[in-house]
């Protein structure tokens, strides 16, 4: 396994046939794409890979059962193709997990179980497995904590689950394979254009070394996410607002409040949304709130009506219900929706993506969800490549495995759901050094040993990146992520050469965004 190295010179030396603004899914996605199609391609992101929306999403790879009852049903065809595709070429991070909707009045069994077959159909032989009716007695077997009284029956169906940041690393070292420079912590502060009004490159802001540099490509684009926008202001200040940006929140409680490794799908919440409790990484995972919101940022807050929402609703289904004392975390994204006009509620508004070309010819993709990032990138190259004079080649990511994939083993999927992927190359950290299989806390599954991997193989710069992206610590139990800092931070100044002062204010930075995945009880 080589080190992945932070190379802003030979970024600066590389004459670019692409350049990516935003480290998220679809930045990443887009960079795999045109780089495993032989295009010298650069990405920047201004902070770190998948600090914002994209590592704060549900952890499902789905076509989106609610898009079918909406009449969406291209969106869930394209969606539930893409979620087979991930299964295929990502087999060591996504896997089938089961859903049960239950039942508490017997008339809308027919209802549901009619709509999930419909989703079977349009899954086709990527299904992940037979939508069934379930009795009373198998739905409490299955979920253990499941209220009894008034319970009827319920419907099975089954879905995708992942781990997102663990995806984006993957996709970056994927990226990195096929000789793509990524780097992280790297602003585009303004677009480069010639004498004809084209954009020719970026000046960027290097936010470790405080210095500014060019890059020069022959086509840029704008994967930004939330910040499209702000991005496209800087090449037209006239440019036409399109993105709805919705918050969605979730709380993290301990497995008991499933019992099993089977999800509840609550289809009609008081308000109209749809709820899930999964089980992730041996917690329930509970989400997700929908909507709008004026304020972007990088690290959103639930709002304490949104977290009692969520206990209340899931509380409704289960026999022991979460209190504020039994959420371990609590986490927000913002969702850059595309609307054309004014929309009344972000339920509504559609997930499929949008791609647009400025006149100077930047390309802007927007919109869309995690499951389709695949296919959002190979439409996005396609675009680029047709307002370009890049050779046209075509698109390789629909069977490209991704690193870690091809070595998967079904015997080590235990370890794959606490290391993500190259559980060799952890081990034999390990081997090199006992002591680094010492846990960060009694409260948590990882090791000293992930700190030392993430820094030299997957571009970990803070503490909160591997606290938070290259492990999950912060979104598993906040108080023992921040509990953990000073032995990461410490650990973390040799690895990458960093002085005292740089320790200090990595463990006074961190725990002040860490604080805000605690829910005030």
């Amino acid at each position: 396994m080589s080190e992945i190295i932070r190379d802003v010179q030979k970024a600066i030396a590389t004459d670019a046939d692409i350049i990516v603004i935003g480290g998220g899914a679809t930045g990443l996605g887009c960079a795999v794409d045109a780089a495993s199609r032989g295009y010298k391609t650069l990405l920047v992101e201004k902070d770190d890979f998948g600090r914002g929306t994209s590592s704060k999403s549900t952890k499902l790879v789905h076509g989106g059962v609610r898009y079918l009852e909406q009449g969406n049903v291209f969106l869930v065809q394209e969606a539930l193709l893409e979620r087979g595709r991930l299964l295929k070429n990502a087999p060591h991070l996504v896997h089938d997990l089961p859903f049960i909707i239950p039942n508490y009045a017997a008339f809308l069994g027919p209802y549901y179980l009619a709509g999930l077959k419909m989703y079977d159909l349009l899954a086709g032989k990527k299904s992940f497995g037979a939508s069934s009716w379930l009795s009373k007695k198998r739905v409490i077997n299955e979920l253990p904590n499941i209220k009894r009284e008034g319970l009827k029956n319920g419907i099975l169906y089954h879905d995708g689950q992942f781990d997102d940041t663990r995806l984006l690393v993957s996709l970056l070292r994927t990226f990195h394979k096929h000789h793509g420079i990524a780097l992280n912590y790297v602003k585009a502060i303004n677009f480069i254009k010639n004498k004809k009004d084209k954009i020719i490159g970026i000046l960027c802001w290097d936010k470790e070394t405080k210095e500014y540099f060019e890059l020069i490509g022959k086509t840029i684009i704008n994967a930004t996410g939330v910040y499209t926008e702000r991005i496209q202001l800087m090449d037209d200040s006239e440019v036409e607002m399109t993105v709805s940006p919705s918050q969605g929140s979730h709380i993290v409680v301990d497995k008991k409040f499933l019992g099993n490794n089977t999800a509840i799908m609550i289809p009609k919440t008081p308000d109209g949304r749809v709820l899930f409790a999964i089980p992730w990484h041996d917690k329930t995972l509970i989400g997700t709130t929908d909507s709008f919101t004026k304020k972007i940022t990088n690290n959103p807050k639930a709002s304490r009506e949104e977290i009692d929402f969520m206990l209340d609703t899931a509380g409704r289904y289960m026999e022991e219900k979460p209190t504020r004392k039994d959420i371990r975390s609590v986490f927000a994204g913002i969702r850059p929706l595309v609307s054309k006009g004014k929309v009344l509620d972000t339920k509504s508004i559609s997930r499929s993506h949008d791609i647009s070309v400025s006149k100077s010819g930047l390309v802007s993709i927007t919109g869309g969800k995690w499951t389709t990032y695949r296919k959002m990138a190979e439409d996005t190259i396609d675009k680029t490549i047709l307002q370009s004079d890049l050779k046209n080649k075509k698109c390789k990511t629909k069977d490209l495995i991704l690193d870690g994939g091809s070595n998967f083993n079904n015997n080590t999927n235990g370890h794959l759901k606490v290391y993500g992927s190259n559980v060799s190359d952890i081990i034999k950290i390990e081997k090199n050094n006992p002591a680094l299989k010492e846990k960060l806390h009694p409260d948590l599954p990882y090791t000293l040993s992930q700190v030392v991997y993430a820094c030299k193989y997957e571009l970990a710069r803070t503490v909160e990146d591997v606290l938070s992206r290259r492990t999950r610590a912060t979104f598993l139990n906040a108080r023992a992520a921040i509990e953990s800092t000073e032995k990461v931070a410490s650990l973390m100044r040799n690895i990458l050469g960093k002085s005292d002062k740089w320790e200090k204010k990595e463990i006074l930075r961190y725990k002040k965004v860490a604080e805000s995945y605690v829910a005030e009880v």
